[in-house]
C-alpha cells in the first residue's frame, strides 16, 4: 500500500474514533487535500482512486454525521481494497479507439439507459469522476460518448445492454445447423480479400476448420482483418449460421483469438445502443473494465432483511451479472434485483407522502343515515353499488379527523359527479365550502350545470337535492366577465358562495375563502403537483378528492397513485345500454358516412375524430382541417360540419361546443381535444380516423363522448392500413366496453407514459423495471410498508444508506401527495 494511503487510512481512522467531528485534523479534513493529493499522484496511485478520494473529502465538511460515517467506511473499504500500483493501470487504463464497425444483428429493442439513481452518496463518491479519468479518453472521445448520456463512469456503470446474443454454447462445425447461433472453436486455414462492384466494395473470406468440417467466413468492408486472420490463427467466430449456394457459412461474425479473455464471444454477450461513432467492441472493453473494478466496491444501500425477505441477490453481483452474465439464470436474478431497486425506492417514496398526509389533522364532517338516505330518495334515479361504496369511503373519510385523499376512479359514464355531489352536500350541510377545478372550461362548464340542476333548490322540480339556494354556486373561468369575478370573490369571503366551480382561475389572483373544507380536482392527471397545491392551500388542510374517468391498472394504483386512497366505480348505472364498437378498414369509410348521415337523419349528432390538425409535409395521416373541408363539400354538403382542435383559442372552443351541444352543427370533426369530459347527450355516432395512432385507453375516452343519452350509440375506428397486427389490438375495443381491460392491454403494449400526466417525479427514471409486473410491484410494497411501520422516518443506522439513495432516486422533484 503507497505511503500516502496509509496516512489518510490513520486519519480515517481518528476521525472514526473521534465519532466524525470533522476535528482529526485541525481545520476539518479537507485542508490536507492539497499536499496529500500531490504525494499520491507522485506515488502513482490511479487517477480514479485519486480522484475518488478528493471528492469524497471535500464533501465531507457539509455532511451531516451519519452521511460522514458512511463515507468513512466507503473511503476505508476502497483503501483496503486498492490494487497495487500497476496493477490497477492494467484493468482500468486499457482503451480502444472508438471507430465505426457494421452492426450483424439488429432487434427492435429500445434503448436501456438507466441513471444510477439506486445508489447512496457514499458509494458513489468515486463514479462522479468524469470518464477523462480512464487513460486513453480524451476530449474528442468523451464528447462522442456524451451522446449516449455517458458523462461520468456511474453513467457508464448503469449503462445496462438492450439485450443479449447468448453464443455460450460450443459446436462442432460438422454439428452446425442453419439458423443456429452459436460459437465455433476453429484454426484459419486461408484468407483472403478481393474488390466487389467495381472496387466500390470489398469481401475479406475466410476458410476455419476445427478437425470435424471447414466453415466459410466472410467481413464486408473491412479488407484489414486480412492482416489479422494469418493461417493457422486460432478464433473463436460467434454468430448466426447462414446458407449461400446450399453450403452453410457465417458472415460479419464477432472474432477473437482464442488466448484472449472473451467478451464477445463464447458467452453471454451485452449489446449496447450505440451512436454512430461508438463500436460495440470498444465500448463493452470500457464497460468490463469499469463493471470489474467498481462493481465489487459499490456498497449494497438494501438492509439485508429486505434482501433475504425478497429472495434478491446482492448488489455487487446484480452490476456484475447485468453487463457480464455467466449464465441467463443469472441475468434473471440480476434483472430482478435491480427492477426490484427501482421499484421499492419508488414505493418507498409514495408511502412516505401517504404518511406525511395523514400526519396533518382537518375539521370532522358528519351527517346522519337519516340525513343522507333522504338525499338519495330525491335523486331521479337509483345508485349503483359502486356508488354507494365510494360514498361510504368518503364519508368515512371526512369524520376521520385526517385530511381525505381520495382517487375516485370511475369508467367513462360511471356517475363519479353524484358522488362528488353527496361529499359536497355533506360539506355543505356543516356550514363549509367546497370548490371544483376542472381543467377545461367546457368541462368546468358542464359540472357547473349538472350540479346546479342536481343541487339547486327548484320550485318546479322533484328531483333536485335542495341543497343550495339561488346563487350559492358559482362558475369562475378565465373569462368570466370582471365584475363578476369580484362578485364571486366577494362571496367566497363573506361565505355567500357555497361551492364554486372553475378552471385555474381558483388559484389565481386575490381568491380567498370563508371556509374552504372541501377541494375537488376533476381528470387530475391534467394538473400539475403545484397547481393541486395552490388550491389546498385556499383552505386549512381541505379535504381532497380527486377524480379521473381514465381506468388505471392495478399495478399503476399501487405505484403510481400508491400515495392516494382509491375508490374504484366499475359499475354503469341501471339502463345505459353498451356502446357498439366496430373496426372498419379503409376501403370500408364510404360505408361509415353512410351510417353517420342515417343517425343524423334521425336526429342525432356525430363526431370524426382526426389525429392531426392540419397535413404536415411528410404525414400520411389524415387531418383534421382539410378533412372538414373535404366532407363538407363532398359527403355531408347539406349538413353543418364544425371543427374543434387544440389550436383554438379557449373561448373559440367553448363557442364550438356549445354550438355543438346546442344541435347547430350535425357533426362535429375534431382532434384528441374532445378526449375528456364533453357531455352531448344527442350524439350517437364516434368515427375515429387513424385509430392506430391511439392508445386504447384514449380510444376508450373518444368512445365515451357518446352513448349518454337514451339511445343506442356507436364506435366505428378506422386505421390508416390493412394491418392485420393493429387491426387485431384494435378489434379489442370490439370485444370490451370495460375501460379496466382495456387500460391494462393499454400498459403491456405502450407502456405507462399515457397514464402518468403530470406524475414524473421519480417515474420518469425507470427504465429497467416494468410497471406491469404486479407480482414484483406487489412484494416491494409489501416490504415497504414493514420497513415504515417499523422505522416511520428511515432513522436506524441500517437505514442511513437507504434513507440517502432513497433522496437521491427521488432528487428535487416535490413527492405528489394529490
Amino acid at each position: 500500500m503507497p505511503s500516502s494511503l496509509e496516512k489518510l487510512k490513520k486519519i480515517l481512522l481518528l476521525e472514526s474514533d473521534r465519532g466524525f467531528d470533522n476535528r482529526a485534523v485541525v481545520g476539518g479534513l479537507d485542508k490536507i487535500l492539497q499536499t496529500w493529493a500531490s504525494e499520491a499522484s507522485t506515488s502513482g496511485l490511479p487517477e480514479t482512486i485519486l480522484q475518488t478520494i478528493q471528492d469524497s473529502i471535500e464533501r465531507y465538511p457539509s455532511q451531516t454525521a451519519v452521511e460522514r460515517q458512511a463515507t468513512v467506511k466507503s473511503l476505508l473499504d476502497l483503501i483496503d481494497s486498492a490494487p497495487e500500483v500497476g496493477e490497477t493501470k492494467s484493468r482500468l487504463d486499457e482503451t480502444d479507439s472508438i471507430a465505426p464497425e457494421p452492426q450483424t444483428h439488429t432487434h427492435d429493442y429500445q434503448p436501456g439507459h438507466v441513471r444510477a439513481a439506486t445508489q447512496n452518496q457514499a458509494g458513489l463518491i468515486g463514479l462522479t469522476a468524469n470518464l477523462t479519468v480512464l487513460n486513453g479518453i480524451g476530449p474528442k472521445t468523451a464528447q462522442t460518448l456524451d451522446q449516449l448520456g455517458l458523462r461520468t463512469l456511474e453513467d457508464l456503470l448503469y449503462y445496462f445492454p438492450r439485450r443479449y446474443d447468448d453464443y455460450s454454447q460450443m459446436k462442432p462445425i460438422n454439428r452446425l445447423a442453419y439458423g443456429d447461433e452459436v460459437s465455433v472453436l476453429a484454426n484459419v486455414k486461408s484468407v483472403n480479400t478481393r474488390n466487389l462492384h467495381g472496387g466500390k466494395r470489398t469481401m475479406t473470406e475466410a476458410i476455419v476448420e476445427d478437425g470435424t468440417g471447414t466453415l466459410r467466413i466472410t467481413w464486408f468492408n473491412q479488407p484489414w482483418l486480412e492482416k489479422s486472420l494469418q493461417p493457422n490463427t486460432q478464433l473463436v467466430l460467434s454468430g448466426k449460421i447462414e446458407m449461400y449456394l446450399g453450403r452453410l457459412c457465417m458472415n460479419n461474425p464477432d472474432w477473437e483469438p482464442i488466448e484472449q479473455e472473451h467478451l464477445h464471444t463464447n458467452r453471454i454477450v451485452p449489446v449496447y445502443p450505440l451512436s454512430a461513432k461508438v463500436t460495440q467492441k470498444s465500448l463493452r472493453r470500457m464497460m468490463h473494465q469499469t463493471v470489474s473494478f467498481w462493481a465489487p466496491r459499490i456498497p449494497d444501500f438494501l438492509p439485508n432483511p429486505i434482501q433475504d425477505q425478497g429472495g434478491l441477490i446482492d448488489l455487487n453481483q446484480a452490476l456484475m451479472q447485468i453487463h457480464f452474465p455467466d449464465t441467463m439464470d443469472h441475468l434473471h436474478s440480476a434483472q430482478e434485483r435491480l427492477a426490484f431497486d427501482e421499484i421499492f425506492l419508488l414505493q418507498l417514496g409514495v408511502i412516505r407522502q401517504k404518511q406525511a398526509w395523514q400526519a396533518n389533522t382537518a375539521q370532522k364532517f358528519t351527517v346522519t343515515d337519516e340525513w343522507l338516505q333522504n338525499l338519495y330518495d330525491q335523486l331521479p334515479y337509483p345508485l349503483t353499488s359502486a356508488q354507494l361504496n365510494a360514498i361510504a369511503d368518503i364519508r368515512s373519510d371526512l369524520a376521520s379527523g385526517q385530511p381525505m385523499n381520495r382517487l375516485l376512479q370511475g369508467d367513462v359514464g360511471s356517475g363519479k359527479t353524484v358522488v362528488a355531489a353527496m361529499a359536497i352536500a355533506t360539506i355543505a350541510a356543516n356550514d363549509a365550502q367546497s370548490a371544483i377545478m376542472a381543467p377545461t372550461s367546457i368541462l368546468a362548464d358542464q359540472h357547473y350545470r349538472s350540479l346546479t340542476s342536481l343541487m339547486t333548490i327548484d320550485a318546479d322540480s322533484d328531483n333536485s337535492l335542495s341543497i343550495f339556494q339561488p346563487g350559492e354556486i358559482r362558475l369562475l373561468l378565465g373569462d368570466t366577465p370582471e365584475a363578476e369575478k369580484r362578485e364571486i370573490r366577494s362571496g367566497l369571503v363573506d361565505g355567500s358562495v357555497k361551492l364554486v366551480v372553475g378552471t385555474h382561475a381558483l388559484i389565481e389572483g386575490p381568491i380567498e375563502f370563508q371556509r374552504l373544507q372541501l377541494a375537488v380536482i376533476d381528470e387530475q392527471h391534467r394538473f400539475g403537483v403545484a397547481q393541486r397545491s395552490a388550491l389546498r392551500a385556499k383552505g386549512d388542510n381541505p379535504h381532497l378528492l380527486v377524480m379521473t374517468a381514465t381506468p388505471i391498472p392495478r399495478s399503476l394504483s399501487l405505484t403510481v397513485y400508491g400515495d392516494l386512497d382509491l375508490s374504484v366505480m366499475d359499475e354503469m348505472p341501471l339502463g345505459r345500454l353498451p356502446i357498439e364498437t366496430h373496426v372498419l378498414t379503409p376501403l370500408e369509410r364510404e360505408r361509415a358516412y353512410g351510417f353517420v348521415k342515417s343517425q343524423i337523419e334521425m336526429g342525432h349528432q356525430a363526431f370524426i375524430i382526426y389525429p392531426l390538425v392540419e397535413q404536415g409535409e411528410k404525414e400520411d395521416a389524415l387531418a383534421a382541417v382539410e378533412e372538414r373541408d373535404r366532407l363538407q363539400k363532398e359527403v355531408f354538403p347539406n349538413l353543418k360540419l364544425g371543427l374543434l382542435h387544440g389550436r383554438l383559442k379557449a373561448e373559440e372552443k367553448d363557442e364550438v361546443m356549445n354550438a355543438f351541444r346546442n344541435q347547430e352543427y350535425h357533426i362535429l370533426v375534431s382532434t384528441s381535444v374532445v378526449e375528456v369530459g364533453v357531455d352531448i347527450p344527442n350524439a350517437t355516432v364516434m368515427l375515429v380516423e387513424g385509430a392506430n395512432r391511439f392508445g386504447l385507453a384514449q380510444l376508450h375516452q373518444f368512445r365515451g363522448r357518446v352513448g349518454r343519452g337514451s339511445a343506442q350509440s356507436y364506435c366505428l375506428l378506422i386505421p390508416d392500413h390493412e394491418d392485420s397486427v393493429e387491426n387485431e389490438r384494435l378489434q379489442v375495443m370490439a370485444e370490451t366496453n370495460d375501460g379496466f381491460i382495456l387500460a391494462e392491454r393499454d400498459l403491456e403494449q405502450r407502456g405507462p407514459g399515457d397514464f402518468l400526466g403530470t406524475r414524473q417525479a421519480g417515474f420518469a427514471e425507470l427504465r429497467l423495471a416494468n410497471l406491469s409486473n404486479v407480482r414484483l410491484i406487489e412484494k416491494a410494497r409489501r416490504l415497504a410498508t414493514q420497513l415504515v411501520e417499523n422505522d416511520p422516518q428511515l432513522e436506524a443506522n441500517e437505514n442511513a444508506a437507504l434513507l440517502s439513495t432513497l433522496d437521491r432516486f427521488w432528487g428535487s422533484g416535490r413527492g405528489d401527495i394529490s
